[in-house]
This record gives C-alpha cells, sequence and structure tokens, in this order.
C-alpha cells in the first residue's frame, strides 16, 4: 500500500469511525435518559457535587465557624438544620463538605486514573514486550501492598512537610492563605491516593488496546507515519471512551469513598476543614446518638445517597453500553 493510500484509507476510515461515534453516543444518551433510576442518580451527584462547587458563595457560615453560645440549637431561620456541638452551623458543614469531596474525588480521579492509568494503560496494551511487562509488574507490586498503612504511613510522615513547603512558598511569593485554605491537606490526600488509584484503570486499558491495537484505522495511522502519540490519544482512546465512562463513574465514586473513610480514621483532611467523614466521626459518640442523632443523620444519608448514586449511575451505564442491549 502506498503512502497516499494509507493516507486516504486513515482519512477516510476515521471519518467513518467519528460518524458511527457520535451515533452511537446521541442513542446512547437517550437510551439512558429513559431509566428513572439513573436519572434520580445522576440528579444525586450533580445536587451534591454542585453544592461543592458553589459552596463558598452559597454556604451560610464558613467551614470553622463556631458561635459557643448557639450549641445544639435546632432547626430555624438562622441554621435550617441547626448547629452542633460548637455552635458551628449543620447545613454550612454539609455544604462544605461537599467540596471536600469534589476536590479529592475530581483530583484524585484525574491524577491517578486518568492521567496515570489511561496513559500507562495506553502504553502497556500497545506497546507491549518489556514496556508491558515493566508497568505491569509496577501495577502488581502497588496493588499487593496494604494500601491502608501505606497511607497512614504516607500521611503521617508527610504532612508538617508538606505544610511547611506550602509556608516556604507563601514567604517567598507573598501570597497568604494557602496553607490556611488546606491546599496541603488536600494535595497530600489525592496525591497519596492516586499513588494506588491508576492500577484498575491502566489494567482495563490495557485489555482494550490489546484487542485494538491490530485494528485496520491503527494499521492505516502507522502505515501514513502518524506518530505514536496521535496512535494512542488520536486513535485509540477514543474507542475506549465507553468503557472510559464506565470506570470514570465508578472510579469517582471510589475516591470520594475513600476521602469520607480517610477522614473518619483521622489520617484524611482534618479541622477545621469540613468533611463528611469528620461529621460522622465527630457526631457518632453514643450521648450524640442518643440525644442529638439528627446530627449524623443528615451526613450518613448524604454519603449514602451519593455512593448508591455512583453504583446504580455505573450500573445503568454497563447496561446501556453492553453490545447485547444495543
Amino acid at each position: 500500500m502506498s503512502l497516499q493510500d494509507a493516507s486516504a484509507a486513515q482519512v477516510t476510515s476515521q471519518m467513518e469511525i467519528d460518524s458511527v461515534r457520535r451515533l452511537q453516543s446521541f442513542r446512547l444518551g437517550r437510551r439512558l435518559l429513559r431509566r428513572p433510576l439513573a436519572l434520580a442518580a445522576i440528579a444525586v451527584i450533580v445536587v451534591v457535587y454542585g453544592l461543592g462547587i458553589l459552596a463558598p458563595w452559597i454556604a451560610p457560615y464558613g467551614f470553622g465557624e463556631t458561635d459557643l453560645h448557639n450549641r445544639f440549637a435546632g432547626p430555624s431561620s438562622e441554621h435550617l438544620m441547626g448547629t452542633d456541638r460548637l455552635g458551628r452551623d449543620v447545613l454550612s458543614r454539609l455544604i462544605w463538605s461537599s467540596q471536600t469531596t469534589v476536590i479529592i474525588s475530581v483530583a484524585t480521579l484525574a491524577a491517578g486514573g486518568l492521567a496515570l492509568g489511561v496513559t500507562l494503560g495506553l502504553m502497556s496494551g500497545y506497546f507491549g514486550g518489556r514496556v508491558d511487562s515493566v508497568i505491569m509488574r509496577t501495577a502488581d507490586t502497588f496493588h499487593s501492598v496494604p494500601t491502608i498503612l501505606l497511607l497512614l504511613i504516607i500521611n503521617t510522615t508527610m504532612r508538617d512537610r508538606v505544610e511547611e513547603l506550602f509556608r516556604n512558598i507563601e514567604d517567598v511569593t507573598g501570597i497568604g492563605g494557602i496553607v490556611a485554605s488546606g491546599a496541603p491537606n488536600y494535595i497530600l490526600v489525592f496525591g497519596t491516593l492516586s499513588i494506588f488509584s491508576w492500577v484498575g484503570m491502566a489494567r482495563l486499558v490495557r485489555s482494550q488496546v490489546l484487542a485494538l491495537r491490530e485494528s485496520g484505522y491503527v494499521l492505516a495511522a502507522r502505515a501514513s507515519g502518524a506518530s505514536t502519540a496521535r496512535v494512542l490519544f488520536k486513535h485509540l482512546l477514543p474507542n475506549l471512551s465507553n468503557l472510559l465512562v464506565v470506570a470514570i463513574t465508578l472510579s469517582l465514586g471510589a475516591a470520594a469513598a475513600a476521602e469520607v473513610g480517610l477522614s473518619f480514621l483521622g489520617i484524611g483532611v482534618r479541622l477545621p476543614h469540613a468533611s463528611f467523614g469528620i461529621m460522622v466521626s465527630e457526631y457518632a459518640g453514643p450521648s450524640n446518638v442518643r440525644t442529638h442523632f439528627d446530627l449524623i443523620l443528615y451526613p450518613a444519608l448524604v454519603i449514602s445517597g451519593l455512593m448508591l448514586a455512583f453504583n446504580l449511575l455505573g450500573d445503568a451505564l454497563t447496561e446501556v453500553l453492553s453490545p447485547r442491549r444495543r
């Protein structure tokens, strides 16, 4: 096949693939919107993440604002869900906790699942040989270690150093409030989670690339002189979109659950910053449960609803994207 023929075949093949992909996306989106449970799950996720994104503008009070003269107040016009033992507005804490979930889960997904997982999975499946062996043995190593123990060690040993680094950055740049904003805390938590969250995504992408790397459009791209990066990200990656949609949904939910669990154990986000895990940990005492059950009920309902929504959406996407149902 000549260079001109290969180039023409590549263009024609890519146009046909793009057309089919757009038609499939439209049909799949319409099919998904016909499922009430999927719509309810999307609504819950949008509400929780929307509140987190808009927290600085819609939260009635700051995340650490206290009023010791107004402890355990009931619902009122000033505090729609009442206050806790330090006089903190419960509704505001829920909204700021949503922001923490948004930051940690999205950053973990972007850094671990997408940047590391997808890239390493593409390289492993496409190149094979030693590259595949090195990447997969590294993945096996990360998968075999006790994750919680390593997270505990990393957060315990690195937290003070990370905060000191950002204090030095404040001194050098003259930009204040970086440490107070919780940025070092968030970076340490999602950075630690990202180290271990890429393995599943990489294996999933690798398995699909192994089946696609000898496809006609990939061979045509190689014959026309396309670079490796173009073949990986222009030709192979778009054909993994259906699979990635499901994987991203489940990974986002897993990252959100991990953040809540770590904060509950005291090795995630720390006070005065808000987190659903911190709220459950603080309000889970026997005396609080007996006398102020609503304090633990609110964050528990949000956490349960969010996790259920991610699972329901993932199940719906799996069914919609299943080839047998198209």
